[in-house]
């Protein structure tokens, strides 16, 4: 199978589990990526990990020299590259949504119009500067990982690639979906925090599960859902991310792809990379994976430079482990923590303390 991914580890782990053999283009060729892969073929990183359409397109025709695909997953990385999308499905079967529809949830004045038409709460939203930018940011269309967004302020001219959307209060809250097109099914919720620096006060930080949601909460996010399902049809594992506020809660967005919560939705004795194939191919598990735990995860960021990784013995809880030799900047992705614990407070309060280990690890074995 193949699969492509700024990152391609949680799914090339979720594809091995269920019996793939995965074949893998990603930005970090980690060292749990390349030992869950059959083949493995390493990108180089834009300033945004933006993935460069000839050079995947060479890595699969790599890949796929010497094996033959049942098909072709894409995860983080194409928000912005319909396009890219569809030269793929020209090759390979691709197990995911179609090019159109990525196209058409990530265009944000698309995509407030689907909320206005179904009734659905969504920030008020535009591609021109508001006139008083005061509480209202400035998104990248098709951006991931909270990497692009910012405060409006001093942006007073349109730009290409960006629009402006009013900022809202409240938790993020995430639902995992699975989708066959005409049909969702909602694996759970999660609670989303952001890891900010300066230049990036919305940085992705980590997630927990299960989110604690009223009861009236939970039944409004399933109704959006449906009403989503009816307005688009969406395929695979899809995130769809909410604000919520007291009793009231906001849709953000869809990211039309398997996104960052793998980690924490893969079923003991499960693959959430088998149920997307599945319900990419029209079939729906007729109840959801069940959990016994509460589990978190976080990217560990770095503090300072690593010019190189040293040689050590990773802790099993960790994920995305980085090559021996390889540099990180500052501020950059070093790895995944994962905690599983009876709570979700304590899980996420474990997640946080293992970040703390790891850094002080390695910042002895680097200084």
């Amino acid at each position: 199978m193949l699969i492509a991914a700024a990152s391609g580890r949680a799914l090339a782990a979720s594809a091995h589990r269920a019996g793939y053999a995965p074949l893998v283009a990603d930005f970090f060729g980690d060292q749990d990526t390349v030992a869950s892969a059959l083949a493995h073929v390493r990108l180089e990183a834009g300033a945004v990990f933006s993935i460069d359409a000839q050079e995947l397109l060479t890595a699969f025709a790599t890949l796929t020299a010497t094996h033959q695909p049942a098909g072709a997953v894409c995860g983080s990385g194409f928000e912005d590259r319909p396009e890219l999308l569809a030269r793929i499905a020209q090759h390979w079967t691709l197990l995911g949504n179609k090019p159109e529809t990525v196209a058409r949830v990530k265009d944000p004045l698309a995509f407030a119009d689907i909320c206005r038409n179904w009734g659905i709460p969504h920030p008020e939203t535009a591609l021109t500067p508001p006139t008083d930018p005061t509480g209202w940011l400035r998104k990248r269309k098709g951006g991931a990982g909270g990497w692009h967004i910012g405060a409006a302020v001093g942006h007073q001219t349109p730009e290409t690639g960006f629009y402006f959307q009013r900022r809202v209060q409240g938790t993020a809250v995430s639902a995992l979906v699975l989708a066959d097109g005409r049909r969702a099914m909602v694996l759970g919720y999660s609670v989303q925090w952001s890891s900010p620096t300066p230049r990036h006060p919305f940085r992705y930080g980590g997630a927990v599960r299960p989110a604690a949601l009223a009861p009236e909460i939970a039944s409004g996010m399933i109704g959006t859902v449906q009403c989503l399902i009816s307005a688009v049809p969406i395929v695979g594992l899809n995130s769809i991310d909410f604000l919520v506020d007291g009793n009231e809660f906001q849709l953000l967005e869809i990211n039309p792809r398997p996104g960052a919560t793998l980690d924490i939705f893969e079923p003991r004795d499960g693959s959430l990379f088998a149920l997307h194939v599945a319900a990419c191919e029209g079939t729906l598990p007729s109840t959801p994976p069940t959990y016994d735990e509460a589990a978190a995860s976080a990217i560990v960021y770095a503090d300072d430079d690593i010019p190189s990784i040293p040689e050590m013995e990773w802790p099993s809880w960790t994920a995305d482990r980085p090559c021996v030799g390889a540099s990180i900047k500052a501020g950059g992705p070093l790895c995944t923590a994962l905690a599983f614990a009876s709570t979700a407070a304590a899980a996420r309060t474990l997640v946080e303390r293992r970040i703390a280990v790891i850094l002080a690890d390695l910042g002895t074995r680097v200084s």
